[in-house]
Order: C-alpha cells, then structure tokens, then sequence
C-alpha cells in the first residue's frame, strides 16, 4: 500500500491564525493543543495531520478542501518570480532549491519577499527622483508617487485582499446581493437620492439613520461598485490597514491615496471574485466588453480589474494599464507588463490612447514599439463619468490595455485579424524628452543630451533636427 505524503502548511496555517486575529495561545486552546505545537507546525517542523485537518475545519468553519491545499505552493511561487528579477541573473537557482527553501523555511522566504519588495519601492523612488530633477517634488512632497510606488512594486496585485473578497463574495450571494447582505449584516437600508440631495456625494453613511444613501443619478454599475466599496470599508478594515502598514509613505495623504487604492482593489474583487474572474478571462479570450456584461461593471472597472491577476500560481496576462483626459493628463497608471511609462510630462501622441477621443466608445487596436524594439499590444476607448440627467456635467476619459507581445495571441482581439501585424506597430516613445527618434513629426520637444541643428539653411520635416551625438 502508497505511503501517504506527509502535509505540511505552516505559511498558511499561521496566515490563517493572523487572519482570525490568534495568538499561537488562543488557537491552541480552541484545538486542544499545545502552543508549542502550534508553533512547530507554523515553521513546517510537524506536517497537518488528517485529523487536524478536520479539526480546524470545525473549528473554525473552513472549506476543507481549500486549506489542505499545498501549502507551499504559494510561497515557491512568489519566490521564483523574485529570482526572475534581473538583479539574480548571474546566480544559478533552480527551482527546485528555491521549492525547497520556500517549504522548509517560510520565514527567510518570507523576509526574502519583504526585503524584494522595499527593493521595488526604493528603486521606483529613485527613478522618480533622477527623472524629475533636483527641483522638482520628491518622495515625501509628492503624495501621489508615493501611492504609485506602493502599488507598482507589488504589481498592483494583493492575493490576501483577493481570498478575503472571495469568501466574502460567497456570503454576499448567500444573502441576497449587496443591497440584502448590508441590511442583515449592518442594518443599513440603502437609498437612492436625486443629486441635489446628495449635496455633491455619490454615496454617503448616515449611521444616524443606518442608511446607506446613493445618487441616483448613477448607472447600475457604478451603483454597484459603490456598494461593494462601502461593503469593503465596513468589513475588509483589517486587512487594508495591515497592507498600509507595509508602507514608507511621505504623508499623510499618500497613505489616504493608496488606501482608497486599495479598498477599490477590494471592491472590484468583491463584485469579480477571483477565480470566477480568471476562468472567465480564459473562455471570453480577455473580451473586456463581453466581461463586463457578465459580471455587470463597467468597460473601466473590468479592465482595472484584468491588471490584477497576477496571483501566484494562478497568473493570467500581466496588463498595463492608462487614464487620460483630452488635455493628455494621466489621473491613473498601473503597470503589470513592463511598459515604461512616462513619470513625468505627457505621453506619446501617437498612442491611440490619445485620438479615441474622435470615436467615443469605439475600441481601437494597435501595436506598438518602442525605440529599444519592444512591442506592445494595445486597446484604447473612451469612459464617461458622471452625467446620468439632463444638464448633469459629464467628464470623458480615454483608457487603455496593454500587453507585451508574447501574451497578445491570448486576446481576442488580435486572432483572425490578417490586417492586424506587429510588423506594422506604430514607432512611440515614452514621452518627447526620453524619444531619440529623428524623423518623428508628431515631436513636441527635443530630446535630452541631444544637440539641436540650426536651420538657418536647411529645415527638416521633424519639428527639430538634432545630432547623432
């Protein structure tokens, strides 16, 4: 007869203790156990019996299947995607030692991935810096680099906010939807109000009333999406606290920045949980208007969401994603696929991100390189907020979605399109200052280190003639 393999979890054993907010204490006297059991399991020096399985199954009224999962799995993950990063290039891991490393000891691993990912933040900080000059805004002046950098180096991507939303999405289900589960787990009865009620809210908590008041000026799914935030905020306040605390920030309104951030990661989360969210993006080929009348959100929030998936072993295509107005000013950036972003002044206009605005609510495909050859798919369309009655402003905005190249067969967008060739991407830049291209007439300022040529005899069809030197 097999010998059956010996389980070990004790990164989510001890996951799980701190979600329930346990000492080693509280849950050993919930099992009947010793503490210093509880502790040996929690460093992987005792596998999960069977039989434990089930008592903490009981306990604490867990799927079972889902935490006798492989434990280690999630950790070696994270771990081989570190040492992708190419500051390890030149040390030979194979991923068999970092497996090992990762179940046998999650507490280095652990302090590995903190280590990595301060390593991020203080990188992205010092690309902001060198880009912006001695004169300009730096970390603790510039709120908003502060929550980029935050989001970046984790790749916008916060598996534990994602489990958490999962279970919560179940129970939200369970109990009617959003508008039955905040009655009976808050009290709170949810009212919708003409604007000029709402005295500029699109959603405010009257605790005095227990209601939860809505414009109703709102289409559906941004109604939705405001439910799901306040659900977010009223009962996800531990675990986005937890996450801030991994934070530098330089202010005080760059931690408010990311926390809003994240509790819209949550929201989005809760309205598209995870796993449903993945195996959908599959089916529907990453078809964003035909997974936004799935889940019921909008074309922005379900492309917002497709830049999240990127949780370890169960990672999709890894976007990029965009938010300009018609005067070209970025009000969100998110970045998952390498694309670099101009930190500061105005992108490319080459970009079709910058002229969908001449065809609203129409996508528009392209392919794109880069001066270093790289090449980039995208999808651009226009959003619109607000409006929703006669005489109520509306704000248009351009989004866009992109990956790189070797994922762009997955999207629906770029299968049976012979017209559709990366051979014929469009030549961009980062932005003006960052572009040595010489020929480009859309330029609108000379690159940096580059000479400018007098054109008292000769005029060149770019706006600037500049030396190769």
């Amino acid at each position: 007869m097999p010998r059956e393999r010996s389980v070990y979890l004790g990164p989510r054993l001890r996951r799980l203790r701190r979600d329930l907010g346990l000492t080693q204490s509280d849950m050993a006297a919930d099992l009947d156990i010793s503490p210093s059991y509880i502790a040996l399991l929690e460093r992987n020096q005792r596998p999960l019996t069977a039989e434990m399985l089930l008592r903490l199954a009981r306990t604490y009224r867990l799927d079972l299947a889902e935490l006798a999962g492989d434990g280690g799995v999630e950790f070696s993950t994270k771990l081989q995607t570190t040492l992708k990063d190419p500051i390890f290039a030149d040390i030979d891991i194979p991923p068999m030692e970092a497996s090992d490393v990762a179940t046998n000891y999650p507490g280095i691993t652990e302090a590995l991935l903190r280590l990595y990912t301060a390593y991020r933040e203080e990188q992205l900080a010092l690309a902001d810096r060198d880009a912006s000059g001695p004169t300009s805004l730096t970390d603790g002046q510039d709120p908003a680099a502060d929550s980029r950098r935050f989001l970046a180096a984790r790749r916008n991507s916060f598996p534990m906010l994602d489990d958490v939303a999962e279970r919560l999405a179940q129970i939200v289900a369970d109990n009617g939807g959003l508008i039955g589960h905040l009655k009976k787990r808050h009290g709170l009865r949810v009212r919708r109000l003409p604007s000029d009620v709402m005295f500029g809210s699109i959603r405010r908590l009257d605790r005095h009333r227990e209601e939860l008041l809505l414009d109703d000026g709102l289409d559906n799914a941004s109604q939705m999406f405001q439910l799901a935030l306040q659900t977010a905020y009223l009962e996800m306040r531990k675990e986005l606290d937890g996450l801030l605390q991994e934070g530098n920030f330089g202010s005080e309104t760059g931690e408010r920045l990311t926390r809003r951030a994240l509790a819209n990661y949550a929201a989005a989360a809760l309205l598209m949980p995870y796993s449903a969210f993945a195996k959908a993006v599959e089916a529907r080929k990453y078809d964003v208007e035909s997974l936004a009348r799935q889940f019921g959100t909008s074309f922005e929030q379900t492309a917002h969401r497709l830049t999240t998936l990127q949780k370890p072993g169960e990672e999709r295509v890894p976007f990029f994603f965009i938010r300009v107005d018609p005067a070209g000013n970025v009000s969100k950036r998110l970045d998952g696929a390498g694309f670099p972003f101009a930190r500061h002044g105005g992108g490319c206009p080459l970009w079709s991100v910058h002229q969908v605005f001449r065809t609203p609510h129409q996508i528009v495909t392209q392919w794109l390189e880069l001066p270093d050859g790289q090449r980039f798919f995208s999808i651009a369309r226009t959003v619109t907020a607000g409006g929703g009655a006669f005489g109520v402003p509306r704000v248009e905005r351009a989004v866009a979605l992109g990956c790189s190249a070797e994922h762009a067969g997955r999207l629906i967008y770029t299968q049976n399109r012979p017209d559709l060739s990366p051979e014929n991407a469009t030549p961009i830049g980062a932005t003006c200052r960052l572009c040595y291209r010489s020929n480009c007439t859309a330029r609108a300022e000379p690159p940096i280190g580059r000479q400018i040529l007098p054109d008292d005899y000769r005029r060149t069809t770019a706006p600037f003639g500049f030396s190769d030197s």
